[in-house]
């Protein structure tokens, strides 16, 4: 009997650990950082980003390798089916089938050629720099979803308590109509506020779900996931370190959309150099060797030399005006990229100092909506109160329930509006590093 209720007693744990496993495998738990860290490791659109990087360094390789010898190989066969070559009728040479092998080595090198291995690398660093500004864009937006998602469950689990309070007030109002006390307008106008505060709560759910919608997009967690903060704002809000962001000075060389006007102005350099190159000479060497077998005892003559070698001086000389037309042409397109750098500096500053009154803004509007809410919520408790002794009426439950969800939808544009700019100070910035490099910068 002992060993039967022990067995039995196994069987029950081992199947509330299976249950337990099965919940453990449909839910996803996440810190802030591990959010971010799962978003850079598992993004589509960073997979192929790193991707892209490592094509730009096979294109870089390919261009280089066009300047190594080319080595092939060849094998043949002939046969001139009893044919002899007849020198003026006393003599014949005979031609017999023969197989032969051939070696072939080629070089070509060219100004062009350099400038496009070179065109390559500057490639390769501007895939790499957006590779980096990928990832820093990804784990922003994640970390913004993140916190929208904690403001959201802080709006709704507001409401419901908020919902509660007022369903109490409905319910005293009721037994006053009831009793003769009151008039049935009055349980009325707390009943509206009731439906108000039920459709306020199954919106805001309704914005959750899509918010953890876009978290398993950017993050690609399926839909048969579940995920789970488990942080909270008060954990995440760091005041002190945002305002710190307005005394950072502006390191510009830090920023990447400034690295890739550095880098495509670069490109354009090097694409005008290529340009330039069209006058440019090209050396061509090579060297054959043939080995050659003839599968037959007469006499024939071989006049094929087994090894041979050659150099080969390529110079344009004229070319109608072609060649001048595309220099001038990148000429100019290196020009305008050059004024474009420019503008991009100046836009850059000019945003710096935007982002700074935004954020500056931004967390005064917090403090402000944050009192608001609590003040908010202090007078709609003080009004039910009052409202639970017959010293307030339905219309001051109705004005404070209105006042309160105003509040609660001001506070959460202004929580929003708040961590949306200093992510961009962030940003621009440059102030935080996500994942690793996919290469040097040389």
């Amino acid at each position: 009997m002992r060993k039967l209720l022990m067995t039995m007693a196994a069987l029950c744990c081992a199947s509330f650990l299976l249950k337990a496993q099965q919940e453990d495998s449909t839910v996803l738990r996440f810190t802030l950082e591990e959010a971010m860290n799962y978003a850079l490791e598992h993004n589509w659109d960073l997979q192929n980003s790193s991707l892209s990087v490592r094509q730009a360094e096979a294109d870089r390789w390919a261009a280089i390798a066009g300047m190594l010898p080319q080595v092939s190989g060849t094998l043949d066969y002939s046969n001139y089916m009893g044919y002899e070559m007849d020198l003026g009728g006393m003599m014949s040479i005979a031609m017999p089938p023969y197989g032969s092998v051939g070696v072939n080595a080629a070089m070509t090198v060219s100004g062009a050629q350099i400038v496009s291995s070179l065109i390559g690398k500057v490639s390769m660093r501007m895939a790499d720099v957006s590779y980096r500004q990928s990832q820093q864009e990804v784990a922003e937006q994640v970390r913004l979803l993140y916190f929208s998602a904690l403001v959201s469950e802080q709006t709704v689990e507001l409401l419901r308590r908020n919902l509660g309070t007022v369903r109490k007030l409905h319910e005293l109002s009721q037994k006053s109509v009831a009793a003769g006390v009151a008039e049935q307008v009055d349980a009325d106008q707390i009943l509206v506020q009731v439906a108000t505060l039920e459709t306020s709560i199954n919106e805001a759910e309704r914005g959750l779900e899509m918010i953890y919608n876009s978290m398993r997009l950017q993050m690609n967690v399926g839909f048969d996931k579940e995920i789970v903060l488990t942080e909270t704002m008060d954990d995440l809000m760091d005041v002190e370190k945002s305002l710190s962001l307005l005394y950072d000075d502006f390191v510009m060389e830090n920023n990447f959309s400034y690295q890739l006007a550095l880098q495509s102005t670069e490109l354009y350099r090097q694409q005008k150099n290529l340009a330039g190159w069209a006058y440019g000479p090209t050396l061509s060497a090579f060297y054959q060797y043939t080995g050659r077998k003839y599968f037959s005892d007469e006499m024939t003559m071989n006049m094929t030399p087994p090894n041979m070698i050659g150099l080969t001086l390529s110079v344009p000389i004229f070319s109608s005006g072609k060649n001048f037309s595309t220099f001038k042409k990148a000429k100019l397109e290196y020009q305008k990229q050059l004024n474009t750098l420019e503008n991009t500096k100046m836009a850059l500053n000019i945003q710096h100092r935007q982002l700074k009154y935004n954020l500056s803004s931004a967390y005064e509007r917090y403090g402000t909506q944050k009192k608001n809410v609590e003040v908010s919520q202090a007078v709609l408790d003080n009004i039910g109160k009052k409202y639970e002794f017959g010293h307030a009426s339905s219309l001051d439950v109705t004005n404070a329930t209105t006042t309160l969800i105003s509040a609660q939808s001001t506070y959460v544009q202004a929580a929003l509006d708040y961590v949306t700019a200093q992510i961009e100070l962030e940003k621009l910035l440059n102030k935080n590093t996500y994942g690793q490099s996919t290469q040097e910068q040389k």
